[in-house]
């Protein structure tokens, strides 16, 4: 959808609803660390049945508001039926983007929506055949991602997101949210998110499409619960293989236009496509029990057995196109044609996972204590994979230039899965995660995950220790992969293994949580140029074992009307310059709080992040790794930013000046070599939330 289309839809909607609206947000993520600093217990649930028999039974004069509104997640469902109130509040409404979140920062190719990876070092957590493609991850829309409600009536969320500077657009974000119950234990929701841009620079013109309808069915006995959705996501990115000069360092006085600066690739892209659908059915045995909270309406339900069958599909195809000649030594030397590249790679994956678990606890469950859990399950992947590529050297005058298939294979995992929660009382618990592939293509891979949480009173906060054993097989563009530009065969990448003990201490009293990691890593795989200083990335891996301490701390500081919010991360590796992250990070908001006119709650502040110096990686076009090359070091500064936001009756706005430091200290900055990041910006938000 192009962007023009887009802003008149968005107003057409705008004002069709104007004349009985009411204002909300629902960000990204509106439960969590957030909702626990608040005060909110997990175990404390909402249950709007009363509410909505009192409402039932008044007039039509009713007022709707966001406590009519429930919300929840799938993860949040495996235990037991909880929803949690809606968070209009305005906390990191500003940091909107996925690139922008305080606590996991990201390097970048210069916009939102273009390939990425994080700035710290944040292994992923995951069991089974992995592809490797991860650069546009945080850009989809994922069964995982999708939120679940109660309503009492229909909801709907529209938000809006826009930076611009000068004549140039640098993003325009469009999210939509509605849902309603079709009966008062079934609920349908739809969503819809675009992302359009044309950056800073030529060829960053983006185009993401995300959409998703999804179905939450709970039986009137409450034994019964149907979660399901269709997700589809449609990713278009261009590769513009950099700028051709140092864009920040111009000889004073030198007129310089950015959108006609040079780049090394002018019609390349890649295209994303991850489609799928989701069903979750969990039936309850036995006894169920409810939770409830004297004085208030919340109740959860527990039951004392399930058993739950879950099904995936998912079909993903990566397609990158080439439609010109390597003027600029972009790529390495090609294998099937000189001046086009169409490689494409589909992958399709079948799922089924059966688990039953059994719940022991007292009669008493006023407060839940002395409680075991137990959760064991199989679960069997089916995959399968093929690869082509455009081939104009093949021999025979009917096949040159076709669509030939280089690779093709399949593959299944049978993986043992068990769970393991006790209780001792309110405020000791122990945890357990373990997941085994005991057949198929990663065979041996392996996660074991233990936590002991011990909680102290409100004063005193709870202290996490965590320790968990990883072990990976390597992803498939590790081990084969062909391509125009690149070919692994048979590589001798083994596997990787994490080990890693971690110590929390959060007290939410003093708003203060402190998280102190130690990593071991046998076996790290990555990416490298097979010569010094060159372009033709490929599989590596350490030989040696790599340790990282990684320490972080976060601390709100509240001063009448006036907030000082701080997250620092110090990391350390005896291989600093092969994983390239940088030794310290820091993010720092100030900010002020006040009502305004009675109506408008308002805070004014200003944020900061800043990284020290690190030998910043190259970027693999084609294969979307980012790879080690030369040592090449980009000085840094802090990334200043005011902003004003505020919500008016129900609906969040912000203004910020993003990067309004650019030109004081530096000209710009890059993260990745070398592409440069966004010019400082005006950028604006919207969320609307209407009830009706």
């Amino acid at each position: 959808m192009k962007l023009s289309k887009l802003r008149y839809l968005f107003f057409t909607l705008f004002l069709l609803v104007m004349g009985n609206c009411a204002f909300a947000q629902i960000p990204d993520r509106p439960y969590g660390v957030d909702t626990i600093r608040n005060g909110r217990s997990v175990g404390q649930t909402q249950s709007i049945d009363s509410v909505r028999k009192r409402q039932e039974n008044q007039g039509d004069t009713v007022i709707y508001t966001s406590k009519y509104v429930k919300v929840t997640t799938e993860d949040l469902l495996k235990d037991s039926t909880q929803v949690f109130p809606l968070d209009t509040g305005l906390t990191n409404f500003e940091n909107y983007s996925p690139l922008m979140q305080p606590r996991s920062p990201r390097i970048h190719l210069g916009n939102t929506g273009l390939p990425q990876r994080p700035l710290l070092f944040e292994p992923m957590k995951t069991v089974g055949f992995d592809v490797g493609l991860h650069a546009l991850d945080p850009y989809m829309l994922k069964p995982e991602d999708i939120l679940y409600f109660r309503t009492r009536v229909a909801y709907t969320n529209l938000s809006f997101y826009s930076g611009a500077f000068g004549n140039s657009n640098s993003e325009q974000i469009f999210r939509l949210i509605h849902t309603q119950n079709i009966k008062p234990n079934w609920n349908f929701t739809a969503n819809f998110n675009s992302t359009g841009s044309r950056g800073f620079y030529r060829r960053q013109n983006v185009s993401d499409l995300n959409a998703a309808i999804a179905t939450w069915y709970e039986s009137k006995g409450k034994r019964y619960n149907l979660l399901g959705n269709l997700f589809f996501n449609n990713i278009k990115a261009p590769e513009n293989g950099s700028v051709v000069n140092d864009v920040f360092n111009v000889e004073p006085g030198q007129l310089f236009d950015k959108l006609q600066e040079g780049v090394r690739l002018n019609s390349s892209y890649i295209n994303y496509r991850n489609n799928g659908a989701y069903i979750k059915q969990s039936y309850y045995l036995g006894r169920i029990d409810t939770l409830k909270n004297a004085g208030t309406e919340s109740v959860k339900i527990l039951p004392t057995q399930r058993f739950t069958h879950t099904f995936f599909y998912n079909t993903q195809k990566y397609r990158f196109i080439q439609n010109e000649p390597d003027n600029y030594r972009v790529f390495p030397d090609y294998f099937f044609n000189s001046t086009v590249s169409q490689d494409s790679l589909s992958v399709m994956n079948i799922r089924n996972d059966f688990s039953y678990s059994f719940y022991l606890r007292g009669k008493s469950v006023s407060f839940v204590k002395n409680e075991v859990k137990l959760d064991v399950g199989l679960t069997h992947d089916l995959f399968h994979y093929n690869q082509f590529i455009v081939d104009s050297l093949q021999q025979g005058t009917n096949l040159r230039n076709q669509v030939r298939k280089v690779q093709g294979s399949s593959y299944q995992n049978i993986k043992l899965n068990a769970k393991f929660s006790y209780r001792f009382s309110d405020r000791l618990g122990l945890d357990g995660n373990f997941q085994q592939v005991v057949q198929g293509y990663n065979f041996g891979d392996y996660l074991y995950d233990a936590k002991l949480t011990i909680a102290g009173g409100e004063k005193a906060g709870r202290i996490i220790f965590g320790a968990y054993a990883q072990n990976n097989e390597a992803p498939l563009i590790y081990k084969n992969w062909i391509s125009n530009h690149y070919v692994y065969r048979n590589t001798d990448i083994g596997k990787q293994q994490i080990n890693n003990l971690s110590f929390n201490y959060i007290n939410d009293k003093l708003k203060l949580d402190l998280k102190a990691e130690y990593f071991l890593v046998s076996g790290y795989q990555y990416f490298a140029a097979q010569t010094p200083g060159g372009i033709d990335a490929a599989p590596a891996q350490l030989s040696s074992p790599l340790n990282l301490l990684k320490v972080a701390l976060g601390k709100r500081f509240d001063f009448g009307r006036w907030h000082f919010e701080d997250y620092f991360v110090y990391q350390r590796s005896d291989y600093q310059s092969t994983i390239r992250t940088p030794e310290f990070y820091n993010y720092v908001n100030i900010y002020f709080t006040r009502l305004f006119f009675k109506v408008l709650n308002a805070s004014i502040g200003v944020n900061a992040r800043y990284n020290t110096k690190y030998n910043a990686p190259n970027y693999a076009i084609g294969i979307g790794q980012f790879y080690n090359s030369s040592d090449i070091s980009f000085l840094t500064y802090p990334v200043i930013t005011p902003y004003i936001k505020a919500t008016l009756f129900r609906t969040n706005l912000f203004i910020m000046y993003d990067y309004a430091n650019q030109g004081l200290q530096s000209n710009g900055y890059y993260t990745v070599n070398r592409y440069p990041m966004p010019d400082k910006q005006l950028k604006f938000g919207v969320s609307w939330a209407f009830y009706n």
